[in-house]
This record gives C-alpha cells, sequence and structure tokens, in this order.
C-alpha cells in the first residue's frame, strides 16, 4: 500500500500537471468509490459537482497517507489509493478507457487526471470546503510522519501496553507511516519491532522519531517505494525500493552485521528485523 512517501511524490509530480487548470469535464465510471458530503455532512449522491466539475484547481495538499485536491471554489476531493490506486495525468483521453478506470477530469488544456484502482480498496470523499475535510477525515490523524517528534510519541505512548511496530502503523498515532517505513525507521532506530511501549524510555522515542523522519524524507528523495503497483502521476516507478534495509528482505543476511534477518507478524503485518542490531526491547 502506498505510504506517505508514495503520495507525497504523487502529490509533488501532480502540482504542475493540475494547479492552475480548470475542469471541463467530468466522468465517473463508478459511483460506489465516491463518497461525497453536503455542507451540512451529508452523504449525497455522486455527481460531477461534486468532483470540481467547472472549478480551477488551486492546491493539492497532502497529510499521512491522505491527498486533497482542492479548487478555487473550496471544493476539495480526498483521495485515498488503498492498495492499487492511481492518479495518472494522461495528453488526452485513451480510447478505449482503460481498465479499472473510475473517475476522469478533462482539464482546459486537453489532459485527461484518471483515477484508476484494480482492487478498489482507495476511494475518493468529496467536500465543499476544506475546513470540512479536516473536521470529517484528518482531524482523527496523528501528526503527519515528517513532523512526528519524540516527545510526541513517548507522551502518546507512555502507557501504551502495545508492540512498538503496531503503535507505529495507527494512523490516529503518526501519519503515513505503514509497513515499510515502520520496518525501516525500526532498523534505523535499533528498535526491537516486538517490544512494548511500555519499556522505552523517552531518549528510545526520540530516535525512532528522528528514524521516521529520516527515512521518509529519503524516501521521498529517492521517488517513493515501488513494490508492485505504485506509479507517480507521470507513470513513473520509485526507487526507494533499492536502499530498503529490512523490508522485504527475511532471511537475508543483514547489510549491517550479516546475520539473517529475522520475520514474524505484528498487528497482522509481516514484520522484518534484525535480532542482533536491534536490541533495544
Amino acid at each position: 500500500m502506498p505510504e506517505l512517501p508514495e503520495v507525497e511524490c504523487l502529490r509533488q509530480t501532480l502540482l504542475p500537471h493540475l494547479v492552475g487548470q480548470r475542469v471541463i469535464a467530468v466522468q465517473v465510471h463508478r459511483a460506489d468509490i465516491c463518497e461525497c458530503f453536503n455542507a451540512a455532512a451529508k452523504v449525497v449522491p455522486a455527481r460531477p459537482v461534486h468532483l470540481l466539475n467547472g472549478d480551477a484547481i488551486h492546491a493539492i495538499t497532502r497529510k499521512g497517507k491522505q491527498l486533497a485536491i482542492s479548487g478555487v471554489s473550496g471544493g476539495t476531493i480526498c483521495v485515498h489509493l488503498g492498495m492499487t490506486g492511481a492518479l495518472l495525468v494522461l495528453p488526452s483521453r485513451p480510447i478505449p478507457r482503460a481498465p479499472h478506470t473510475h473517475v476522469s477530469w478533462t482539464l482546459a488544456n486537453g489532459s485527461v487526471l484518471e483515477f484508476r484502482d484494480p482492487r478498489r480498496f482507495g476511494g475518493l470523499w468529496t467536500f465543499p470546503a476544506h475546513a470540512l475535510l479536516h473536521t470529517l477525515r484528518w482531524n482523527d490523524l496523528g501528526p503527519d510522519g515528517l513532523e512526528v517528534t519524540g516527545d510526541h510519541l513517548h507522551a502518546t505512548l507512555l502507557a501504551s501496553t502495545r508492540m512498538v511496530k503496531a503503535a507505529l502503523l495507527d494512523q490516529s498515532i503518526v501519519a503515513g507511516v505503514g509497513n515499510i517505513y515502520a520496518d525501516e525507521a525500526l532498523f534505523l532506530s535499533r528498535i526491537d519491532p516486538r517490544a512494548r511501549c511500555t519499556r522505552l524510555g523517552g531518549n528510545h522515542w526520540h530516535l525512532l522519531a528522528q528514524a521516521t523522519r529520516d527515512i521518509l524524507a529519503a524516501a521521498i528523495t529517492a521517488g517513493g517505494s515501488t513494490i508492485r503497483d505504485y506509479r507517480n502521476a507521470d507513470g513513473a516507478q520509485g526507487a526507494a525500493q533499492a536502499s530498503h534495509r529490512v523490508y522485504g528482505r527475511a532471511g537475508e543476511p543483514c547489510l549491517q552485521c550479516g546475520r539473517a534477518l529475522q520475520r514474524g507478524t505484528i498487528a497482522q503485518r509481516t514484520t522484518v528485523w534484525c535480532g542482533s542490531c536491534q536490541q533495544i526491547h
């Protein structure tokens, strides 16, 4: 599933294509992937007007794994890619329509933005004002992973008996960190993913917060991780997967000490770590 770096790279590649462009047509091919809210925060049937039809795109923002495309009117589309979702900008509308294209936007310059999602775990949520997005979705998220601090982690998880890996995956604790970057940040901070939060001290949380910020920033620089499906708005793959130290490498030698990496399941997610290097527990 695309995590913070992939969504941020998507945002950056969308910016030059979308901001300042007017949407002249919207085609909704699968209305069930859209949840549209009116000003009273009630769900209404999905129509092109809810998806910025006739509006000019003003800004593209992000929190955690979620993207927001906002119009000059204030109308906002929140995008969650799920496992296989993609937003692609094409020079013109493909004929025939590509499989699994659920919504498409035609821009005034003739280019087309498409939302595709083969497995349909992602979706679109629309709001008449950006503030309503925060009220209904983003206020439930923790601080963005690029901004998380050790003080926040310590204060939030001081009394938690959860394993630290499970806590990192909780979007209400840190927004944007998923399985890939949780494993990578825990390795960089030398913390065993099975460690209970109550066993970690303040300095450990500062190490983990710094490692999280560093890992996410480095992945953004590398264009995100393409494990299987991820592409940016131009259709390009990321390269961050080439730098993964532990994720997806169970049984292989640790790049730091040479010992075989271990694998287990935490919070229903496959977890990989080094039993030698990650001894903070």
